[in-house]
């Protein structure tokens, strides 16, 4: 005579939790860095704001804006390091190749250049130098506009056949104005990488 030894069976509750933990660490991955929030802007060139007013904007309504003065002369160049710092020149990051875009939701009345700037090859990090893979941001000028870009559509210069951005030795991104207009804009809501 065979004797059977009854199978337990786990608790409904220890199921459902078990259950539960799955499905919450499939959909509630961590939130990407925004940019925006984690980071301290800099600018150069001829805007109305300060450094400090575009950071005191940036904390309280989680937004950067940068206004051309009046009959300005030069470029400006709004811009932010991947792994926040102390001042303009950190250390690059090392993405990982799962990382295929950046993501950026912005307004701008003009043409934006996003250069996506690289360590310099003295190892010394994102203390000038190095080079400077870039892509157009288009005019949004009425609405703010979500764009993804990927990449390897970061190319020097901008070129079709430029040298490709390495993402392993990111120092930050320049958003460059070269042409700026009397009281043309930027705003930017989010970068998220």
């Amino acid at each position: 005579m065979e004797i059977k030894t009854p199978i337990k069976v786990p608790s409904l509750l220890v199921l459902t939790s078990i259950v539960f933990l799955l499905t919450a660490f499939t959909l509630f991955k961590s939130p990407k860095a925004n940019l925006v929030q984690t980071s301290t802007w800099y600018i150069a060139g001829p805007a109305v704001e300060s450094q400090e007013t575009i950071n005191q904007v940036r904390q309280e309504k989680r937004i950067v804006k940068v206004t051309a003065k009046d009959n300005p002369s030069g470029e400006i160049e709004l811009n932010v390091l991947i792994t926040p710092s102390d001042s303009n020149d950190g250390a690059p990051t090392n993405l990982s190749d799962a990382s295929k875009f950046v993501s950026i939701t912005y307004k701008s009345s003009h043409l934006i250049k996003l250069q996506a700037r690289e360590g310099n090859e003295e190892g010394t990090g994102c203390v000038h130098g190095g080079s400077h893979p870039r892509v157009d941001l288009p005019a949004s000028p009425n609405q703010f506009k979500t764009i993804k870009i990927k990449w390897t559509a970061f190319r020097q210069d901008g070129l079709p056949n430029g040298k490709l951005l390495n993402i392993h030795n990111l120092c930050k991104f320049n958003f460059v104005n070269y042409h700026p207009v009397s009281g043309a804009f930027l705003e930017i809501k989010s970068v998220t990488l």
